[in-house]
């Protein structure tokens, strides 16, 4: 099955907003079975949109789907540009405009704008290609979904929150539902590996020779210090992506540290609450980067207790306990004030593990014997504190990035028993 997306907004394309809908759909499209071939991104030009689906709808893929555009403002123009693409004219449709009516009601803008105004809003949102069906608003503007051809083309606003909301509304049932019901995933393993890079893996993948990748198709990603490694079979060999699985084992042994498409945060949390423990955090360069990595899944107050940005040495004496002595003698930037800082902040909350950043995230602050990008992570727990030392590429936010990325593999680690060591 495959499909296409056509993400609208001046802003987005402006670089103004960062783009997340496409990357949200591709995602759950994906993980149905369902190849996402062409995403294209236009400005808030109704000419432009049109050429946009109609380019997509050239191709007959099973599915187009479009963000952006459905508000009330002069340039919310996609239905109108959908309905011309698809070859309908617009009509206001009755349920929409109940639906909008409805939404409207739970805000307070009678104070705001005047009835002409409210009803004339209220009316452009609920204008649909004739012939669509109403997908029900996650904000105040309902989408629509109608057949093209061979082609469902759905509509769907631009803030995130509502594209999220409404998509799963609408694959829970109605004529989205009823395509992605048809879709097959195929059979696929998702591998994360840490510390290593794409190189050591076409190495190893190469000395297998061709019998290597016999059968699957291998989407290699490499971010923040991991690979994640997709496999998916293409069923010319049964049971291929497992056979590959076992191998990338054998290669890497503990840095394999998930194999069943869940991520580091999701294991580091699964090891925690399975044990029962707590975590604290200590940070310096990374402010509150790492606590907020650690605090952004659901029910994470079970096993975060919280943390100290500890960026002015006063701040890490003062709240954290670091000796003068020590600050004095190795510097801020030091494993020694690491150590103090990670052992500090598992002290003063009593969390079972603490882990603390420090380092010099740049692009200034370097000098002889510490460059740009030197971090020192720390991770103190029941038996003994660790420090490691690493020297991070890139610039602000690849360094600080990297150093989360480390810090909670450090953590990872120590709940598995593994050794650490030190890993660039």
């Amino acid at each position: 099955m495959r499909a296409g997306l056509v993400v609208t907004g001046d802003e987005v394309l402006a670089g103004r907003v960062g783009e997340r809908n496409a990357r949200y759909l591709a995602a759950d499209l994906d993980a149905r079975g369902v190849v996402v071939e062409r995403v294209v991104t236009v400005g808030d030009d109704r000419p432009a949109i049109t050429d946009a689906v109609r380019g997509l709808l050239a191709g007959a893929p099973d599915l187009v789907v479009t963000t952006g555009g459905l508000g009330v403002t002069h340039d919310d123009v996609t239905m109108e540009a959908v309905a011309e693409a698809v070859g309908v004219p617009l009509v206001l449709d009755e349920d929409a405009l109940a639906r909008v009516r409805a939404a409207v009601a739970r805000w307070p803008v009678d104070d705001l704008i005047g009835p002409e105004v409210r009803d004339r809003t209220e009316r452009k949102q609920a204008m649909l290609p004739r012939g669509a069906e109403v997908v029900p608003p996650a904000g105040t503007a309902p989408g629509a979904a109608l057949r093209s051809g061979p082609t469902l083309v759905v509509v769907m606003p631009g803030p995130p929150g509502e594209v999220t909301r409404m998509w799963a509304e609408a694959t829970a049932g109605g004529p989205l539902a009823d395509l992605l019901a048809r879709a097959a995933p195929p059979p696929r393993r998702v591998v994360r590996i840490h510390g290593i890079i794409e190189a050591q893996l076409v190495e190893r993948l190469d000395g297998e020779g061709d019998d290597a990748l016999a059968g699957v198709r291998a989407g290699i990603c490499a971010r923040a210090g991991e690979l994640e490694v997709v496999l998916t079979e293409t069923g010319a060999r049964p049971g291929a992506a497992d056979a590959l699985v076992e191998r990338l084992r054998t290669w890497f042994g503990a840095d394999v540290f998930a194999e069943g498409g869940e991520g580091l945060d999701e294991v580091v949390a699964r090891l925690l609450t399975d044990r029962g423990e707590t975590v604290a955090v200590a940070e310096s360069c990374t402010g509150g980067m790492l606590g907020a990595r650690l605090t952004a899944r659901p029910g994470s107050s079970a096993y975060v207790l919280g943390g100290v940005i500890a960026y002015a040495d006063r701040v890490k004496r003062e709240l954290l306990g670091v000796p003068a002595a020590t600050l004095a003698a190795h510097g801020a930037v030091s494993a020694p004030a690491a150590r103090a800082m990670a052992e500090g902040a598992r002290a003063r909350t009593g969390a079972s593990w603490a882990l603390a950043i420090t380092g010099i995230a740049g692009p200034g602050g370097g000098g002889p014997g510490k460059p740009v990008g030197l971090v020192f992570i720390a991770c103190a727990g029941p038996d003994g504190t660790e420090v490691t030392r690493h020297v991070f590429r890139g610039d602000r936010d690849g360094v600080r990035e990297r150093s989360v990325t480390h810090a909670l593999h450090l953590l990872r680690r120590r709940l598995t028993g593994e050794p650490a060591g030190p890993r660039g």
